[in-house]
């Protein structure tokens, strides 16, 4: 079996009996030894004794007056993130449990460094033992903003970091280990090129063509069946769609904030004109193999999922929506 995303930090974690990630201390000592947290010359008494401190023992208690004493405020900043970050998951039995919590609050009080980070690890977690570089390739859209790619024929994304853009994130690996930089060669996963995914899949250099009725939208249709599987416990069965035509929109997710804009008038009603239908990348269908799960058996089946790009033709896929917007009645967190 072949690794992949191994800068998420997933050899860093122990495994719950059930399968979820547990935290460790190599784990959350990864982050106390980031750059952001790393003690300049300057750093005041405070905070260099608190990193040496959670360097030596990283479940240490932190009061929030030992952090609030902190001289530099950009730096009293990140250690209150990250030790938010911290209990966050020392409150959970996994990290599953833990992102499953965050996100049924409705109220993700983090920077969406740490809620895609989570994301990547759980995601590598869930995809334990996939062989398929197109799946690997599409499920990266869970953690990692995309960006249409100019083409005449094609729907192509490449990632936002590596070909840049007028926001482009930050480097969202949990170690850090690799530079992006926007002077890159972007190769679109195919056939002839998909084994070279595996020596560079911590680098997201490869670019995806999404187009309808390829292999990658089933790819990602198949990423989310996993997700939901591993997050919620349940088995759904996700179909891409090239085109609905009369179809009753009992249900719907969007997978993004542009998309679930657009369902909203879809759900409304509404007729979308041609610059709104246009921002729609990807349309699926899912229906559940348990029947007796759905909120209501007689009209909320099947549901629909969209995928869009936003004004700026980027896709920041929002994953948290598949596990909160779907018609089931009980939702187990795993443990």
């Amino acid at each position: 079996m072949r690794d992949f995303w191994i800068a998420c930090g997933h050899h860093l974690l122990d495994r719950h009996a059930n399968g979820g990630l547990v935290a460790t201390d190599q784990y959350l000592k990864a982050y106390f030894a980031r750059p952001e947290l790393m003690p300049p010359d300057d750093a005041c008494v405070v905070e260099r004794r608190l990193h040496r401190q959670l360097l030596a023992d990283p479940r240490l208690p932190v009061a929030a007056s030992e952090v609030a004493a902190i001289g530099d405020a950009d730096a009293r900043e990140n250690w209150q993130f990250v030790l938010a970050f911290r209990d966050l998951l020392l409150r959970h039995p996994t990290l599953e449990a833990a992102y499953l919590a965050t996100v049924r609050s409705n109220s993700i009080n983090l920077p969406p460094l740490f809620i895609n980070q989570l994301v990547h690890v759980i995601l590598r977690n869930a995809l334990d033992g996939c062989e398929d570089p197109f799946q690997l390739r599409a499920a990266e859209l869970f953690f990692r903003p995309q960006r249409i790619l100019p083409h005449e024929h094609a729907l192509l994304l490449g990632d936002e970091e590596i070909i840049g853009g007028s926001s482009p994130t930050p480097v969202l690996s949990l170690m850090s280990m690799l530079g992006a930089t926007t002077d890159v060669q972007i190769d679109v996963l195919s056939e002839e090129n998909a084994d070279s995914y595996w020596q560079r899949s911590d680098r997201f250099d490869m670019g995806l063509d999404l187009t309808g009725g390829g292999r990658a939208q089933a790819a990602l249709a198949n990423a989310m069946g996993r997700w939901i599987s591993h997050l919620l416990g349940i088995d759904v069965v996700i179909e891409p769609l090239t085109e609905l035509h009369n179809a009753e929109l009992t249900w719907y997710v969007g997978l993004d904030s542009e998309a679930t804009r657009i369902g909203d008038q879809l759900w409304q009603g509404e007729c979308l004109d041609d610059r709104t239908a246009g921002r729609v990348l990807a349309l699926f269908r899912l229906s559940f193999r348990d029947p007796n799960l759905n909120v209501d058996a007689a009209g909320r089946t099947p549901a629909y999922l969209i995928l869009a790009m936003n004004s700026d033709q980027a896709i920041r896929m929002k994953p948290q929506n598949l596990l909160t917007g779907l018609p089931i009645k009980h939702l187990e967190a795993v443990p």
